[in-house]
């Protein structure tokens, strides 16, 4: 492999399941272990044979996985996250220890069965060497719809701010590693990969012979998008729009209640796709923002390229999202605005924020429910001239 991967894997629990003697273990195990998959590690702690059941599998995992004799088609059978990942190194003689240089994460939802085989999987790739973490979206189950989807929002939110940095660094090559985990988030991740343009990797059934898929050409619509109206609803404050105001949209980017709308799961990550094109172009005109001529001139200079234009309009979005949340009252905007009041001196009634991953600040004035803006550039520049 010429370039470092970034591995995405999502995470299930046949590594557990696998694990049952159908001709030993009592009938009933399987039928528990299946009652109890979407059980938080909260609710499961009132359920003795459950704690019972996952703790003897785990115990018999681990030895599978970390014992002295385990061999490398042993432990492939018995995870499907493993038997994936072990595909991907097939070029380096299935040898893990290569990929140091690696990183992985690991999808896991949101229940005490899928954090138990997720820190299993982390546990058995550090041991190689490896980097790898775990991610879990908030009420990511498939207890209902509606957890189900919550928790899908927040692993959208969560890929766009890791694919997009990893992309920018062109010398990592991103793979989504689908072998594991549940079908309905599998159908998910595939169609995510697919929007970034990710490889995506599956191993045939009852195999260990992986069937990559590689990067897709997709193009997207770019008519339907409506940028300000998207960034608002995609914002951290969760803001509403009319749905008179999303006519040309397709009702399957946005979630509609009575006559207000915001971004559905799809719609979501098809902004995410696209938001680049919008963020660096010219300022978007959102709602109660107003920009002064001296914000203007700077946002036009030379020196803010792509990245800078990208980030600001990504905060302005934040910004002019709390403002109409909070009905222009600054002093209630969300901490991560890092929004504050200059002090001292003859500019006590002007305001500032600074955008976090570029360090550069926004000078700005709250009058008449707007937010006037002024200056916009590095620390020292918008501070000698707020």
């Amino acid at each position: 492999m010429s370039r470092p991967l970034l591995v995405i894997s999502t995470v299930g629990t046949s590594l557990l399941t696998n694990q049952i003697d159908r001709d030993t273990d009592p009938d009933r195990w399987s039928k528990r272990i299946q009652e109890t998959a979407n059980y938080t590690s909260k609710d499961v702690k009132s359920y003795e044979d459950v704690l019972h059941i996952v703790t003897e599998l785990k115990e018999r995992t681990e030895k599978k996985l970390f014992g002295d004799n385990s061999e490398i088609e042993e432990i492939r059978e018995a995870s499907a996250e493993l038997n994936g990942i072990y595909g991907l190194y097939k070029l380096y003689d299935k040898q893990l220890e290569q990929g140091k240089s690696d990183i992985h994460w690991l999808i896991a939802t949101d229940t005490y069965q899928g954090q138990v085989t997720a820190n299993i999987v982390k546990t058995f790739l550090q041991k190689k060497g490896l980097v790898a973490d775990i991610y879990t979206p908030n009420q990511l189950s498939t207890v209902s719809t509606e957890s189900f989807s919550s928790g899908i929002d927040e692993l959208l939110k969560w890929l766009d701010e890791i694919i997009l940095g990893y992309q920018a660094q062109a010398s990592y090559q991103i793979c989504f590693n689908l072998v594991g985990g549940f079908k309905a988030l599998q159908g998910y991740a595939n169609t995510i990969g697919m929007i970034y343009g990710v490889e995506i990797v599956y191993v045939f059934e009852n195999s260990f012979e992986v069937i990559k898929i590689p990067r897709l050409p997709i193009q997207i619509d770019y008519s339907v998008i409506q940028p300000v109206e998207f960034a608002l609803m995609a914002s951290n404050a969760s803001v509403w729009i009319k749905r008179s105001e999303l006519q040309k949209v397709p009702e399957s980017l946005i979630f509609t209640v009575g006559d207000e709308a915001t971004l559905s799961n799809w719609g979501r990550l098809i902004w995410n796709k696209c938001k680049l094109k919008f963020f660096k172009g010219d300022l978007l005109v959102f709602p109660r923002l107003v920009y002064e001529k001296s914000f203007v001139n700077d946002y036009q200079h030379k020196n803010v390229d792509d990245k800078n234009k990208f980030e600001l309009q990504q905060v302005l979005a934040e910004v002019s999202a709390s403002m109409l949340k909070f009905n222009g009252d600054t002093t209630r905007f969300d901490s991560r605005l890092n929004f504050s009041r200059y002090q001292g001196g003859k500019i006590k009634h002007i305001d500032h924020f600074y955008i976090k991953n570029t360090g550069w600040r926004v000078s700005c004035i709250a009058k008449d429910g707007n937010l006037h803006l002024r200056h916009y550039g590095e620390h020292d520049y918008v501070n000698n001239n707020p």
